[in-house]
């Protein structure tokens, strides 16, 4: 009996324990691609999200865009950023730390929200 009530036991404290796991932190790292167009550019965006320690996070951006003038597509360009950011256990959510940004992430759909801006994880 007593085997039993352990044994019951046991296995109330391993189901317990798969049920605190973090599944928004588990899906953030990795690589998001976001391609924008308009009447004036045309825009790529990479980010690469790591974990740094703890809470601690950076993220790194790539950008490429076009800029169209009188209908013409000028030369491919480049930018780069690197954002520091700490993640939030009640929202969820990583916040830049300079800027304020909100990144939102979305485990289902596979992927992350900056502001309006929807990314798709890619890996």
């Amino acid at each position: 009996m007593k085997a039993i009530k352990l044994l019951l036991w046991l296995c109330s404290c391993f189901a317990l324990a798969s049920c605190t796991g973090d599944k928004v932190r588990d899906f953030m790292p990795g690589t998001y691609v976001n391609s924008a167009g308009g009447e004036f550019s045309i825009a790529s965006d990479t980010l690469k999200v790591e974990q740094v320690d703890g809470n601690n996070y950076v993220i790194h951006r790539r950008t490429g865009y076009n800029l169209i003038t009188n209908g013409k597509v000028g030369a491919r360009e480049y930018e780069t950023e690197k954002w520091s950011c700490a993640y939030s256990t009640a929202t969820k959510s990583l916040t830049e730390l300079k800027k304020g940004r909100v990144i939102t992430f979305y485990p289902n759909g596979d992927e992350l929200k900056v502001g309006a801006r929807v990314y798709k994880k890619i890996n």
